[in-house]
């Protein structure tokens, strides 16, 4: 698969997707009601982060048991947990920053990276491989809107998935921008919702965000 095969592929997801929710998966049965949650209010595109032990069991179980849905794997930080995330089934992988180790190797797979960037040099070392879509880390920190809008002159042709102190008092904001695609969040996975395994809290607050954009 080509570069710009996987280009299109980021594409295609992120226009369906347009939120991203980073899960981290605490408890092994919370797994499928969450992810039922997320998509039962339009978020069908789920970023399952490696930060717990519980996350390739869940890109496996989502994989397996909810085939309808777009499943990729989350901080992902070095050779191995890219492999175990492309064996566990994940759909695309994400990364919280870039080393070329990981870029180079993701060349070669069939799955998508999209890699994590917070500075122009790193998001260099990546365009210098054929990279053009990259996930802004952590996106409020490193500028936020105004750094995504001073980025898009020296880099035209590239766009972003900005994760990191994306909320809903921003969210319209970041995607009012042109070289933004999608967005990755957490606020509709609040801890305390899911320990007390309120659902629907869950599903009301993505379609929320959903009709807020559609706004």
């Amino acid at each position: 698969m080509t570069m710009a095969d996987k280009i299109t592929l980021i594409d295609d997801l992120c226009a369906r997707a347009r939120i991203l929710p980073v899960i981290t998966i605490a408890r092994e049965e919370d797994i499928l009601p969450l992810a039922d949650a997320l998509a039962a209010g339009g978020l069908r595109t789920l970023e399952v982060t490696l930060r717990s032990a519980h996350g390739l069991t869940a890109i496996r179980q989502l994989r397996r048991e909810r085939p309808d849905l777009c499943v990729g794997a989350g901080t992902v930080l070095d050779l191995d947990m890219f492999a175990a995330a492309v064996e566990a089934g994940a759909q695309f992988i994400v990364t919280p920053g870039s080393t070329k180790e990981l870029l180079e190797a993701a060349l070669d797979s069939p799955v998508p990276l999209l890699p994590g960037i917070c500075t122009p040099s790193e998001l260099m070392t990546g365009y210098a491989l054929g990279y053009r879509r990259f996930k802004l880390f952590p996106a409020e920190v490193a500028g936020g809107v105004a750094a995504l809008k001073a980025l898009s002159g020296p880099f035209g042709g590239v766009r972003f998935c900005p994760t990191g102190g994306v909320s809903l008092d921003n969210l319209k904001s970041y995607m009012a921008q042109p070289n933004v695609m999608c967005v990755g969040g957490t606020w509709m996975l609040d801890s305390g919702w899911i320990k007390n395994g309120d659902w629907e809290r869950v599903t009301r607050t993505s379609a929320e965000a959903l009709a807020l954009l559609d706004s």
